[in-house]
């Protein structure tokens, strides 16, 4: 359970970089940023303070089913100092394939819209996170068969989420190119967490980008990002916040006539709808249908009910 336990002991100072970063915007406005909002801020402290409850008891899922998969494998890692700094990279590929997915599969997307669903980028932002988050641990299954400890995974996974704190804030410009290419920077993350069509699913990678510069999914900040959803669900109820998408794709099992339609619901990607729906009686008055809506998933896969 380190991987809990490093992110519960660096609450202190999360909440303190987040009252500095308000400090900061209070002394040095800025009409361009996104800037902080009182009830913004508090829906992110409770949808975190609820992620960081519940993910107790995920961890300790993952663990036990860890444990289970390490000992039937017959391979073995040593973790040491050389072999560490292996093992976190290979952690940080497994988390780009595992955001990745979050963003492409309806259901997995379900869980991770919660991270995109605030107007604001802040540090606040870093807090939410979904109350659902047991789907991301399937990634790290080849690691545990590869014979790395699940310690070892899970800590590295609480290194790879205290390193992307800093990146929610729109106060750190640009850095060297250089250095844009090869690490996740905040100016990687805004592109990544806009809503505009060039800046949608880009920019996956925790600690590294050479994930996405190598699979071509990268995108550089060029334009100011629109934060939130191509269609934002207007709440600050960390209830409706956290399960929103479930419940519109409660809504899309039950309409639907067929059960491909109902696969394509859970494993499709986030927008779609079938054809012969028209735009009002799918619920997505933005969304075009038939082959018009194939197409423009494709870009806008990011949908609430």
């Amino acid at each position: 359970m380190e991987s809990s336990s490093l992110l519960t002991l660096s609450v202190p100072l999360f909440v303190i970089l987040v009252v500095l970063e308000m400090a900061y915007y209070r002394l040095h406005p800025d009409e361009k940023a996104s800037g902080y909002g009182v009830r913004d801020t508090a829906a992110s402290f409770a949808v975190g303070a609820g992620a960081a409850v519940v993910d107790i008891f995920y961890k300790a899922i993952a663990l036990a089913v860890f444990v289970a998969l390490y000992e039937l494998t017959p391979l073995r890692i040593e973790v040491t100092w050389a072999t560490f700094p292996l093992i976190l990279v290979a952690q940080d590929f497994c988390y780009y394939w595992m955001h990745r997915e979050h963003h492409q599969i309806r259901v997995l997307w379900a869980s991770h819209v919660v991270h995109h669903s605030s107007l604001k980028y802040n540090f606040s932002t870093s807090l939410r996170q979904p109350w659902t988050g047991l789907t991301s641990q399937i990634f790290y299954i080849p690691l545990v068969l590869a014979g790395v400890p699940p310690w070892a995974i899970l800590l590295c996974g609480g290194i790879n989420m205290l390193t992307q704190f800093w990146l929610h804030t729109d106060r750190i410009g640009r850095l060297p190119r250089y250095v844009e290419r090869v690490i996740n920077t905040p100016s990687s993350h805004r592109v990544h967490h806009a809503s505009q069509g060039g800046y949608l699913d880009r920019n996956f990678g925790g600690i590294l980008m050479i994930w996405d510069q190598l699979l071509g999914t990268w995108a550089e900040e060029t334009e100011r990002p629109t934060y939130g959803l191509t269609k934002n669900i207007d709440t600050h109820n960390p209830l409706r916040i956290v399960s929103h998408e479930y419940v519109a794709i409660g809504r899309d099992l039950i309409r639907a006539t067929t059960w491909r339609d109902r696969l394509r619901h859970l494993l499709g990607r986030p927008g779609w709808q079938p054809g012969h729906l028209t735009d009002e009686a799918a619920g997505h008055s933005d969304r075009p249908t038939g082959q018009a809506a194939t197409e423009r998933a494709l870009l806008v896969n990011r949908d609430e009910s």
